[in-house]
């Protein structure tokens, strides 16, 4: 017990028999005055010696407090120099005012009292004006700083072990790859036994060498088909490198008649090796419904692409297409109606490819209807002669009659897209799990993945060559009408600008099977007649076209002036029809108030992945976007990404 508090101990009990004595004396004086004076004495004695003890007391009680108040400073003191912990106090002119001695180690400096704030700590400016944490490298070192905006102090707390750890635990992180030769049959077709092990043993070379110079471990799978494993680190270094080792098998291969393309696809982030192996699967038909040539990479949310510059190479065999026109014919029979839809404002593709798939139905002896929502400009002369044909125009419906007559039963078959927003009547597909998709468009993001047979083709010319070909497969002795096999060939001749762009063997055995059944090129010509109005329009927004980069054509309208969609990108065709032009991009208001992009190429450079960038989508040579903003907003974002795609992949110089 401290020295205090037993002289405070003794004077209590000293205090209390001092008055007890007292009292007695006074009892006494009653009885013999003596005993009571000799009790007072001895009540007086006692009482000197409480008094003595209660000093004594008060005197080590202030040596005490004194002692401890030393202590706890000297305590407080070494805590704010010693602590991990650094401590900042500033004025309101952001003038360092104190601070503790772990800010002096973490800045090596002895005081930072009186130095402007963000001049020693640069990285603080701007994000000082409310609470908040966030990381600060002041040196080799990593720092959580946390603000208190309010009374002008900051903490800092030295995490650099934890976030170096935390990068370590994910670029170690596993990532799942396949690696397909997407056209070896198409590539070694007609080779040799000796020509094609010499074609394949180089590729397998490249690829293998190319696998140990960045960390993947290489398996192959089958002859034409690699799995890949590797950490997110190799990932990033695959990614940085925009995988050039799609450049490098199709330049080391460009010596044989069709060179060799891969389609890699990539699986990171996450939780387990059984959802990695289907993130990779996921990315590869992605690449190959893009088209190949290129590498699909998914990290958690994040989707990117890679390659893509060639076209889709067209597949020599008719097999595929054998066997889902057989497969649509089953579906066809086991559904008690179709509805046919495209995409809103159907184009001359849309609505052929609409018709033939009428015909298949019509054949099955089955009820079809085609959903029509809203009218494109370039298809107002087909649905006029559509219109005359009574056995035909009778099962065009609108988007509320086919919600009313669709069951669980019925079958939806969308072309000329894949995207559930961009069809007709997304509530159609919510009304039956029966869902066919016919499509030739590079797969996007968005897709009708609920899709019982998926018909998607990147390298054909059009949606109706697609259908054509099922139709020959269809039924051994389908006749069609004009119109029907106009409408087919109407669609074709237009996505093929009249058969000079993305076209292949198949897309005229295609147009000859149609010109067999009596398709009218004559009645086409009609249709695609040009108004000279329109043509005027035309030529007034390319007058104020200006080129960018030596070779890419770039035309704005005037603020205030809406173009149809359709004129859009007309003016983008006839740009890209200009010398020493290798992209062309038009930028409008279009009557719907959006602002319409259209980008037209010759191969060489992709505008579906600038389009992507921009929020559309399309084709390597044929894309487009629509934004919300102004036209000169528009333009300024279509710059910066051509920028960036230029600074990435030299594609202008």
């Amino acid at each position: 017990m401290p020295k205090y508090l037993l002289n405070r101990w003794h004077g209590l009990h000293i205090y209390w028999s001092s008055i007890v004595i007292l009292l007695l004396s006074i009892a006494l004086f009653f009885y013999e005055w003596i005993l009571g004076v000799l009790g007072l004495i001895t009540g007086g004695v006692l009482a000197y010696y409480t008094l003595a003890a209660e000093r004594a007391f008060r005197k080590g009680l202030n040596q005490y407090v004194g002692t401890l108040s030393h202590r706890i400073k000297k305590a407080g003191n070494e805590v704010f120099n010693e602590l991990p912990i650094g401590i900042i106090l500033y004025d309101e002119e952001r003038t360092i005012e104190w601070h503790n001695g772990f800010v002096g180690k973490m800045t090596g400096r002895d005081s930072l009292i009186g130095e402007p704030l963000h001049e020693m700590l640069p990285g603080l400016k701007g994000k000082d004006d409310k609470d908040c944490r966030l990381d600060l490298t002041v040196g080799k070192n990593i720092f959580q700083v946390q603000v208190k905006a309010e009374h002008r102090l900051l903490y800092f707390q030295d995490v650099t072990e934890h976030r170096v750890l935390a990068k370590k635990y994910e670029e170690e992180k596993i990532a799942i790859g396949v690696v397909m030769l997407d056209n070896l049959d198409e590539a070694t077709q007609g080779m040799d036994d000796q020509s094609r092990s010499v074609m394949l043993a180089k590729v397998t070379s490249e690829l293998t060498g190319w696998a140990q110079k960045n960390g993947v471990y290489l398996r192959r799978t089958a002859s034409d088909r690699f799995l890949i494993f590797m950490n997110n680190r190799s990932l990033r270094q695959l990614e940085q490198a925009r995988f050039e080792i799609l450049d490098d098998v199709r330049d080391l291969t460009i010596e044989y008649k069709l060179p060799m393309t891969l389609s890699i696809g990539v699986g990171a982030s996450a939780d387990s090796l059984i959802e990695l192996g289907q993130l990779a699967q996921t990315s590869l038909d992605m690449a190959l419904g893009r088209g190949g040539d290129q590498a699909a990479v998914k990290v958690g949310q994040r989707l990117s692409f890679y390659g893509g510059r060639s076209n889709a190479v067209e597949k020599r065999t008719r097999v595929r297409a054998r066997v889902i026109s057989h497969a649509l014919r089953d579906l066809i029979r086991d559904s008690d109606k179709v509805i046919i839809m495209g995409h809103r404002i159907p184009d001359m593709d849309s609505i052929g490819a609409a018709i033939g798939v009428l015909k298949a139905v019509q054949v099955s002896q089955k009820e079809g209807y085609i959903v029509l929502e809203g009218m494109n400009p370039s298809i107002l002369k087909l649905m006029e002669a559509i219109k005359e044909d009574e056995k035909l125009y009778k099962w065009f419906v609108t988007p509320e009659q086919a919600m009313q007559i669709t069951t669980p039963r019925s079958l939806a078959v969308v072309v000329d897209t894949h995207k559930a927003s961009m069809v007709a009547e997304p509530k159609l597909l919510q009304q039956t799990h029966r869902i066919m998709v016919i499509d030739h468009h590079r797969r996007g993001e968005e897709f009708l993945s609920e899709a019982t047979l998926v018909y998607m083709e990147p390298y054909a010319s059009s949606t109706c060559e697609l259908v054509t070909e099922l139709l020959q497969y269809f039924h051994d002795r389908l006749s069609m009408d004009v119109l029907e096999a106009t409408s087919l060939l109407a669609g074709i001749v237009v996505d093929t600008k009249s058969f000079s762009l993305r076209t292949g063997a198949r897309t005229f055995e295609a147009a000859s099977f149609l010109r067999r059944n009596g398709a009218d090129s004559a009645l086409i010509q009609r249709m695609l007649k040009e108004d000279l109005e329109q043509y005027i329009r035309k030529a007034e927004i390319i007058k104020h076209a200006e080129i960018i980069y030596e070779h890419i054509a770039v035309a704005t309208t005037a603020t205030g002036r809406k173009y149809p969609q359709l004129l859009i990108a007309q003016v983008a065709d006839t740009l890209i029809n200009m010398t020493d032009i290798m992209a062309s991009f038009v930028v409008s208001e279009r009557t719907d108030g959006l602002i319409g992009i259209s980008a037209r190429s010759l191969g060489q450079i992709n505008v579906q992945v600038i389009m992507e960038r921009l929020g559309g989508g399309g084709h390597l040579t044929n894309a487009a976007t629509q934004l919300s903003c102004t036209v000169e907003e528009a333009l300024a974002r279509l710059k910066q990404v051509l920028k960036q795609v230029n600074e990435e992949e030299g594609l202008f110089e």
